[in-house]
């Protein structure tokens, strides 16, 4: 399990690019079992399980009430 704690609209980092080449930043735009997150660089969104998301995420780049995490 990730030690992130992120939150619904939070701006995370994926460990690999998105296929579109163009972000690795996705916002997280529902959460519950399965984690749906919208890819910043083409706008598609993917839904995964939360183990799977857990594995992916590299880290919170920017909460959703706009700061910076340390």
């Amino acid at each position: 399990m990730s030690d992130l704690n992120y939150d619904l609209g939070d701006i995370i980092e994926m460990k690999k690019e998105h296929a579109c080449h163009l972000s690795k930043e996705w916002k997280i735009i529902r959460m519950g079992a399965d984690i749906r997150v919208k890819c910043l660089g083409c706008q598609s969104s993917v839904l995964m399980p939360r183990s799977k998301f857990d594995k992916r995420i590299k880290k919170i780049v920017r909460k959703a009430d706009g700061s910076v995490p340390e």
